[in-house]
């Protein structure tokens, strides 16, 4: 562990504060320390250098407690450490194949949702995807689906292979024919363009394209294109969880105060959304841990994320925990999970 302003024996002593914790949840003591770890010193030496350690704001004192607790600082200077991650578990490797190519459907959402609640249950964080930007995607193929006599299913095939589906309301039976021409004169005039290009030209594209039974369809894309061909990343929807049941469990939320807001951050998905929004899109792992996030709604928290991508699609994908978190198991995992996911969409 490369600290900067920390000898060997205050290293060693904070890497074995940040296990401890990790692992207990509970602040650690000098003798816990010296019984746990076996760092060849007295327990008192211990004592005497988390002291310095606090004095350096490397580990803070809970005034309930007669042990310490690793600051975020800590945390920082220990994940920038972290130069060799361990590769994952093959347990977990086996299981995040298994469950992200499950039945349940090839769509982006579909790949998505079961990849955060993968990572729930392997890290016991908060999973969370945030679907790809697509405004700049190009349209391969499109289909429609009839489900009801008033409801439609648009699938869009973008670049890439991923898929998109929007549901459709028509105000009246369109017939089987109609149906079939509607997506002829779509998959004509669209396929090749992107999703921003489509919004901004679809009413020129679609003027001449007119029969008795396919107008009033036409006329609901020309209408409702805003929508239909939006970039999902602009609404909340695009944000996906996993299971928030797994952070309730951990010591951290176990006051009602810190419970509560866990579930205002996960209820109301848009300050999430436009954290991860900000996240940076670049190949790797990224985190932000606690005060780092620049929000007070995220100070106890550690968000770990890597991007997705396949061909021109890309979005982030990754979890949400307490500070206090197993950072070399996290990471392995988030890392294998983004390689997995970009792989399925590509």
């Amino acid at each position: 562990m490369g600290f900067p302003d920390l000898n060997e024996r205050e290293r060693r002593v904070l890497e074995a504060v940040i296990q401890s914790y990790v692992e207990t949840a509970e602040p650690a003591g000098s003798r816990t320390i010296a019984r746990r770890f076996g760092l060849g010193v007295s327990p008192a030496t211990i004592r005497n250098t988390m002291s310095d350690l606090e004095e350096k704001g490397y580990l803070y004192h809970p005034h309930t407690s007669a042990g310490r607790v690793p600051t975020d600082i800590a945390y920082r200077l220990y994940v920038d450490s972290l130069t060799r991650v361990a590769p994952i578990a093959s347990s977990d490797r086996d299981r995040l194949a298994e469950q992200l190519v499950a039945s349940g459907g090839s769509t982006i959402e579909a790949i998505l949702r079961r990849a955060a609640q993968t990572l729930s249950v392997l890290t016991q964080e908060l999973g969370m995807a945030v679907g790809p930007r697509l405004d700049q995607t190009v349209l391969s193929r499109l289909e429609l689906v009839r489900l009801s006599s008033e409801r439609l299913v648009l699938v869009l095939t973008l670049q890439g292979g991923a898929a998109r589906t929007i549901f459709v309301e028509v105000t009246e039976h369109i017939a089987d024919n109609a149906l079939a021409e509607v997506s002829m004169v779509l998959n004509e005039r669209l396929a090749g363009l992107t999703l921003r290009e489509i919004r901004s030209s679809l009413a020129d594209r679609l003027r001449d394209a007119s029969s008795h039974g396919a107008r009033e369809l036409l006329n609901i894309f020309v209408q409702e294109r805003e929508s239909i061909f939006d970039d999902p990343l602009k609404r909340d929807e695009s944000l996906v969880l996993g299971q928030t049941s797994v952070l309730a469990e951990q010591p951290e939320f176990s006051s009602s105060d810190k419970m509560r807001r866990l579930i205002a951050l996960t209820e109301s998905n848009e300050h999430l959304a436009e954290v991860l929004r900000r996240r940076p899109s670049t190949p790797g792992i990224s985190i932000t841990i606690g005060n780092e996030h620049g929000d007070p709604r995220f100070e106890n928290f550690t968000i770990v994320t890597a991007e997705y991508r396949a061909g021109s699609l890309a979005g982030v994908i990754g979890v949400i925990g307490p500070t206090r978190m197993p950072y070399e198991k996290v990471i392995a995992i988030v890392t294998h999970t983004s390689r997995l996911v970009s792989d399925l969409l590509d």
